[in-house]
């Protein structure tokens, strides 16, 4: 077949970094799916939504540790074998979940989440640093032009699909129940991780010299205020996005499991769609240099809609087509955000040694979600959405003024 011909005639590390992708992509699926079908699972049993948010809290706290860690695991071992651990380890926590519900308290699921959480970060760190390996030998004209599409194309794909991910967490759950889906996954999953441990053969991204752990935490200052910046724009998103909506969805406005699935779906894959197509909108030309005084107005821009949810909402009494209508406003301009940022990290980081600087910047990520899911429970139990949106707008502010001093 013509497309398989022109497979096997691309460069090896090509073809590793495309097998890096479907996992990811696949990994991506069960990740969505996960994180949808644990929320509404445990909200349907009766659980506060602080507590929904400690089920998650693992999750975040691991993923922090991971980036730093994984980083460095990925520079002394490869990035293939850190996308493999990671594949098995979801596999695991979802065969966790699997067991009969009696035995899925508030620890145990805190744990299997944990896992999950370190799962899902190897294998993001592991995609990401692998672009940064596959295009330095272009051209040096369309090197950062071409970089910054392959991160866009693969952020949103990415995106894309655990949108996908949501609305098929929400349909299982439905159609099937909570057991039986995270059995379906974890096999499919199982199938995918003996694909790539057959497939993936290359030291992709071990570094020349052995990395001690030290060389995570950067000294480049941009580097430092972009991963600031990351923490406090991905803290705006999730601690009205995580907990808050889905719980306010489905209590108050008494939206059904896959409706709610549905929801989350749509919105994610657009967002998605948007995070891929983000050189194309912005129309940047191969010879402009991006840097974080071109990022600033759309980090304002975005703390501008949600102020402007925040009045709309108070002035039509609460009237949730403004949250509805406002999600996908910031989603679009959110996208945008995220993918210029995803970029830059990847310019800015060292060829020898890139899963450290994308490792720690990831951990920034996680940190930011990880305030942003515990604080979408806590505001939102205590004050209701309205306060969760009013720090998100906080959190917005705080990104713009570390983006505006990041230099590439």
């Amino acid at each position: 077949m013509p497309m398989l011909s022109k497979i096997s005639s691309l460069p090896k590390a090509v073809k590793q970094y495309l097998i890096i992708t479907s996992n990811y992509w696949a990994f991506t699926l069960t990740d969505g799916a996960l994180r949808m079908l644990v929320l509404l699972y445990f909200h349907q049993l009766g659980y506060q939504p602080f507590t929904i948010a400690m089920l998650f809290i693992f999750y975040e706290v691991f993923g922090v540790i991971t980036n730093l860690v994984g980083g460095w695991l990925g520079a002394r071992i490869g990035l293939n074998k850190t996308m493999q651990m990671g594949l098995f380890m979801q596999v695991f926590s979802l065969f966790m979940l699997s067991v009969p519900s009696d035995y899925l308290t508030l620890i145990y699921v805190m744990v299997a989440q944990a896992l999950s959480g370190i799962a899902k970060d190897l294998n993001k760190m592991s995609a990401k640093s692998s672009i940064k390996l596959i295009v330095k030998d272009l051209d040096a004209n369309d090197k950062q032009h071409k970089l910054f599409k392959w991160i866009a194309l693969l952020t949103g794909s990415k995106n894309t699909l655990k949108g996908v991910g949501f609305f098929l967490g929400g349909f299982l759950l439905t159609a099937f129940g909570f057991k039986s889906a995270v059995l379906m996954m974890a096999v499919m999953l199982a199938v995918m991780a003996l694909i790539s441990l057959s497939l993936l053969t290359t030291d992709l991204g071990k570094k020349s010299v052995k990395a001690k752990f030290t060389d995570v935490f950067s000294t480049n200052s941009s580097l430092n205020y972009l991963a600031a910046a990351r923490m406090c724009l991905f803290a705006a998103r999730d601690v009205w996005f995580v907990i808050a909506l889905p719980v306010y969805l489905s209590s108050q406005l008494t939206w059904s499991h896959q409706k709610v699935g549905t929801f989350f779906a749509i919105w994610i894959v657009l967002y998605g769609i948007v995070q891929a197509w983000t050189p194309a909108l912005l129309a940047i030309k191969n010879s402009v240099k991006i840097e974080g005084r071109q990022i600033l107005p759309w980090s304002l821009l975005l703390c501008l809609i949600i102020i402007l949810m925040l009045i709309s909402w108070s002035f039509f009494n609460n009237n949730p087509l403004i949250i509805i209508v406002g999600l996908f406003l910031f989603g679009f301009v959110f996208a945008i955000n995220s993918a210029l940022h995803s970029y830059l990290i990847v310019a800015l980081a060292r060829e020898d040694g890139v899963s450290m600087d994308v490792g720690f910047y990831y951990m920034a990520n996680a940190l930011g979600r990880l305030f942003g899911t515990v604080l979408s429970g806590l505001l939102y139990q205590q004050y209701g959405l309205f306060t969760c949106l009013l720090c998100s707008a906080f959190f917005v502010l705080l990104a713009s003024i570390f983006i505006k001093k990041v230099t590439v």
